[in-house]
């Protein structure tokens, strides 16, 4: 059995918990188009990450970091507009913001640092 590294863990995390917090929206029209963009920009983070861990090169270890920092900032985004669009307070959306903030910030310095050299 492989071992998993702790940021594919994270983003697998993530990914279901999403997912998770998603069942307990209602379920308004608007809210179906949000919910399946942010269920495939999460999860694809995730999936990208892990295509990035049998890269064939450093240049494809790059690229495929990189489409994962770009899902993550997408589903930072539709978080957003959840949180401003639904009625209610959520301590679960607040923590989802906040950890997509963080993945965001470990994908783009993973990304920095690949690039640059």
């Amino acid at each position: 059995m492989r071992k998993e590294n702790d940021l594919s863990k994270r983003l697998f995390e993530f990914a279901v918990r999403v997912i998770k917090f998603l069942r307990t929206l209602p379920n308004y029209t608007e809210l179906k188009v949000i919910n399946y963009q942010l269920i495939k920009s999460s999860t694809s983070s995730g999936a990208n990450y892990e295509e990035s861990q049998g890269a064939s090169s450093r240049a494809d270890f790059s690229n495929k970091v990189f489409i994962s920092l770009k899902e993550m900032r997408e589903s930072n985004y539709w978080l957003r507009v959840i949180e401003a669009i639904v009625d209610h307070e959520s301590v679960e959306l607040r923590v989802l913001i906040k950890k997509s903030e963080e993945l965001k910030n470990i994908l783009g310095s993973i990304t920095a640092k690949t690039r640059t050299k």
